[in-house]
Parts: C-alpha cells; sequence; structure tokens
C-alpha cells in the first residue's frame, strides 16, 4: 500500500463517526440559540457597541458584565463555526459518500455566515426589532437544516422525492406551516415587548396586548391541527407517526402554558428564555414530523405504488 493511500484512508470517517459530528453541529445550534437569548434578556444587546469590534478602543472587551456576555456569546459563535465546517469536512471524507450529506452540510456553513453577517446588523441597527426577528427566523432554519443532516446520516435516509402526497402528509405539511407560522409571530411578540436587549432600543410600535393574542392564537390552531393529524393517524394506522406527533404535541402544550404564565407575570426573563428554548424544541419536533411522515402513504389504492417505493 502507498503512503496516498495510507493517509487517505486515515482521512476517511465511518458513517458512525458522522453521526457524532452531526449530533454535535446540531446541539451546539441549538445552544448558541438560548445564549443568543440570554445576551438579550440580560440587556446585554450593545455590551458590544460595535462589530466585529467590541467597541472602537478594543478587539475584546471583557471589562463589564454586559460587554463579556455579548462577547463570550460572540466567542461561542467561533467554536459553532468550527463544528460546521468540520461537519462539512467529515461529510466529504465520509465513506460511503453521501453527495446530500455534503449538501446538507455545506448548508450549515451558509448559515453560520448569515448568522454572523445578521449579528452584525443587529449590532449596527442599534438591535432594530426586525434584524432581530431576522436572525432567530434564520436560526430556526438552521437548526432545521441540523436536524435534517442528523437524520439522515443516523438512519441512512436519501432525499425524499414523493411525487404525489397523500391526505395524511398534506395535513402534516399545513401543520408544519401553521406551527412555523406561530413561531413568527412570536418573534412580532418579542420586537413588541420589554425585552429588547438595551434600554434604548426600538421596538416595534405595535399593542403587546393584541399581537399576544393573535400568536396564542395561531399557537392554539397549530394544535387543535396537531389533534386533527392524530385523528387521521388513527384511522390510517399511520403507526410510525405516534412517536413524533407525541412529541410535538407534549412541546406545543408546555410551551402554550410557558406563554401564558409569562404574559399573566408581566414577562419575566427567565421564563422567556424557557420559552425561547422551547420555541426551538418546537420546531424541531415540527420538522422531525415532517420527515417522519414521508415515510408513510396513505392507505387507498392509488397509492399503493408510492408506499412500495418508500418501504423498499
Amino acid at each position: 500500500m502507498s503512503s496516498s493511500d495510507g493517509s487517505r484512508k486515515a482521512r476517511q470517517i465511518s458513517p458512525a463517526g458522522y453521526i457524532w459530528v452531526s449530533r454535535f453541529a446540531l446541539i451546539l445550534l441549538c445552544v448558541i440559540v438560548v445564549s443568543g437569548a440570554a445576551v438579550r434578556l440580560s440587556g446585554s444587546g450593545l455590551g458590544c457597541s460595535d462589530w466585529p469590534r467590541c467597541n472602537s478602543e478594543k478587539f475584546i472587551d471583557v471589562s463589564t458584565t454586559h460587554g463579556a456576555i455579548e462577547q463570550v456569546n460572540r466567542l461561542f459563535t467561533g467554536l459553532v463555526t468550527a463544528i460546521v465546517i468540520a461537519a462539512v469536512l467529515a461529510a466529504r471524507f465520509r465513506v460511503p459518500y453521501r453527495k446530500d450529506l455534503v449538501m446538507l452540510s455545506w448548508g450549515l456553513v451558509a448559515g453560520v455566515i448569515g448568522q454572523i453577517v445578521l449579528g452584525g446588523i443587529v449590532v449596527l441597527t442599534d438591535l432594530h426589532p426586525l434584524a432581530n426577528q431576522g436572525h432567530f427566523v434564520l436560526s430556526m432554519i438552521l437548526v432545521a437544516n441540523a436536524l435534517i443532516l442528523h437524520q439522515r446520516a443516523k438512519n441512512d435516509l436519501k432525499p425524499d422525492h414523493l411525487s404525489t402526497l397523500s391526505g395524511l402528509q398534506k395535513l402534516v405539511r399545513l401543520t408544519v406551516v401553521m406551527g412555523s407560522l406561530a413561531l413568527i409571530t412570536g418573534t412580532v411578540v418579542t420586537g413588541s415587548g420589554p425585552h429588547a436587549g438595551d434600554e434604548k432600543a426600538r421596538r416595534f410600535d405595535l399593542a403587546i396586548t393584541t399581537v399576544a393574542r393573535i400568536h396564542g392564537i395561531s399557537v392554539l390552531v397549530a394544535i387543535a391541527l396537531l389533534i386533527l393529524v392524530a385523528w387521521k393517524m388513527r384511522q390510517q394506522r399511520a403507526q410510525q407517526l405516534f412517536g413524533p406527533l407525541e412529541m410535538v404535541l407534549v412541546i406545543a402544550i408546555l410551551q402554550a402554558t410557558v406563554g401564558y404564565v409569562q404574559y399573566f407575570n408581566d414577562i419575566p426573563a427567565l421564563l422567556v428564555g424557557i420559552h425561547v428554548f422551547g420555541a426551538t424544541m418546537f420546531f424541531l419536533s415540527l420538522v422531525n414530523l415532517w420527515m417522519a411522515s414521508n415515510q408513510i402513504a396513505d392507505a387507498n389504492p392509488e397509492m399503493t405504488d408510492l408506499n412500495s417505493a418508500i418501504v423498499s
């Protein structure tokens, strides 16, 4: 065996090894959502008044509490950047090679770069709520990307190319869209509420009671659709969806409970932080439900060929 063959073999990574890389990337991307929320909830959004430097005098400045909190979050972003780059490299050397895993890992890199740019815009616009809203939405896209990458690597799933959707699959997709809308209305509530990240930061000129009511309605509609999905599943005996659906329902009900408790207790920062974490878990559970639904088909004659194709 030549030295080049030996070095190539040394760089190879097994499917099990890649699962660990993708899992670590998913965990870190979830953690940074919460750490970013901690920056805002602690009033440290402008702890560093410049970007990419902390301020005009220093690149790194931890002389104040707010500055230290913001700086730690920025440094943690560097760790996330390193792990998503590792995910790309590991996908390149995974044996057997999977193009879909490489593309998904590049999606993580693109998303993190977008987050870094958006983070700069958030600071340079003095925490404009629209910029903060975009920051959170992109974070949700990133964690969804990371979950799909991890699930495909773990279960050796190939990209789904379903030419025809069953009634249940359409209902699941509608539910995911409604759940996503509930998250977006939640960001509007946040942008109108008291936790802006700094006392001087702008807020949406919207009544908090009105936007909170709209958000609450969207959550209740999403939960109603989940119950409808459960009824449809029982009709079709779609056993493989029971676990993913239970997870979404439990998280949705807990999220709704935390949301109402925080609203009627003057929106304490700790509960808002828990709500942000719960929102991340809720969206991940929705994505997981979507992926699980791609493995099923309606129990009707015209779907027989599709069902056979999925099983095989």
